[in-house]
Order: structure tokens, then C-alpha cells, then sequence
């Protein structure tokens, strides 16, 4: 069994305003920079290998966070296609019931030209397992769509209905990987910020 703990990076001026980042590669915000300059990671972890997603936000948190964290694409945001830089809400409003119909496909929704949740997990399934395999804990700045796929993986949420927890920003994530490299969750939401 092996550890493996998991944060989103800071805000960006997208987050911000409530738009889809996806793969786009948007820096962090001013306030991002600023709220992840506060945050501290629990002393056990910090002496861990650490994996980060490639796209700039990601790495300029484990940066802010004093980490020196391996590059791995498999952590790298959902593609959300032709919707990034689009609003949620707008979306719903615009396409009515056509996004209805998406959203209900749960872990199989995918936007135009973007990936669906089972496929951010089918990515991630062979790095988890290459983490299992090497038996040591480790950490990951990755993004929302990535830990809400290793939660699915987890708790057997299909992403249809209300989340049986809801996870929170700026909080590290604790999972367990079986020899095979299946997540289990130890403890979710345990904040960074003091």
C-alpha cells in the first residue's frame, strides 16, 4: 500500500471568474500567487516525491509551495475542448437541454473536441499503478477535474447527482493505492491554509 496525497494549484484569473480552464495554459493570479504563498503543507508530506502537472498553474504552485516536483502529463486538467475560456452557467443557458442531456452521461459526458471524466481516469489508472508499484508515498499538484476523476475512482461516484462530498479548494487530499495501484480514501479536505 502506498500513500499518495493530491492538491488543486491556486486560482488564476479564470478561476476567478468562473471560466472552464481545461488545458488552457493560464498562469496563476495575482491573489492565486498570494493565497499560495500562505499555505503549508503538513510536514510529513513535504519530504516526498512529488509529481506536477505540466500546465503553468500547476507548476507555479508546487513552486510557491517550495517543492521540486517531476513533471507527469497524466495529471495534466481534463480537455473541455471548444468550451474553454466558457461559463458553466452560460453553457446550461444557451444549450438548455442539450447540456442537460450531457451532463447526465455522468462519467462519460465530454464536451466538442474535449475528454470525458473516464478518460481523464483511463489515464491516470497507469500511473497510479507505476506509483504502487514503487511503493513510496507521494504527492501531486494537479487540478480539479484530476482529483474529482481519482475521487470517482475512489468512492465509486458515477459524476451523476450530488457529490457524496464535495471537495474543497486549498486543501490536500489523501488517498491509498492498493499493489495494483486502485485508490482508496484515507481523508479528504485537509486545509492548507493555517
Amino acid at each position: 500500500m502506498s500513500l499518495f496525497v493530491i492538491l488543486r494549484h491556486g486560482p488564476t484569473d479564470w478561476t476567478e471568474s468562473g471560466r472552464l480552464q481545461g488545458q488552457a495554459d493560464r498562469p496563476l493570479s495575482p491573489a492565486g500567487r498570494a493565497a499560495v504563498a500562505g499555505w503549508r503543507l503538513p510536514p510529513e508530506p513535504r519530504s516526498w516525491h512529488w509529481y506536477v502537472s505540466p500546465l503553468a498553474r500547476a507548476r507555479q504552485t508546487a513552486a510557491g509551495l517550495g517543492l521540486q516536483a517531476e513533471p507527469q502529463a497524466a495529471l495534466t486538467e481534463m480537455s473541455w475542448g471548444g468550451w474553454e475560456g466558457e461559463r458553466l452557467g452560460d453553457l446550461r443557458n444557451r444549450l438548455g437541454a442539450e447540456m442537460a442531456a450531457r451532463e447526465a452521461l455522468g462519467l462519460d459526458f465530454q464536451p466538442p473536441g474535449g475528454e470525458s471524466p473516464r478518460q481523464v481516469q483511463d489515464r491516470l489508472r497507469p500511473f497510479l499503478a507505476q506509483l504502487a508499484a514503487a511503493g513510496r508515498p507521494v504527492g501531486a499538484v494537479a487540478h480539479r477535474g484530476v482529483i474529482r476523476a481519482l475521487f470517482c475512482l475512489a468512492s465509486g461516484w458515477d459524476l451523476r447527482g450530488k457529490p457524496p462530498v464535495k471537495l474543497a479548494d486549498a486543501c490536500l487530499h489523501r488517498f491509498r493505492l492498493d499493489a495494483e495501484g486502485r485508490p482508496s480514501i484515507e481523508a479528504l479536505n485537509l486545509p492548507l491554509a493555517p
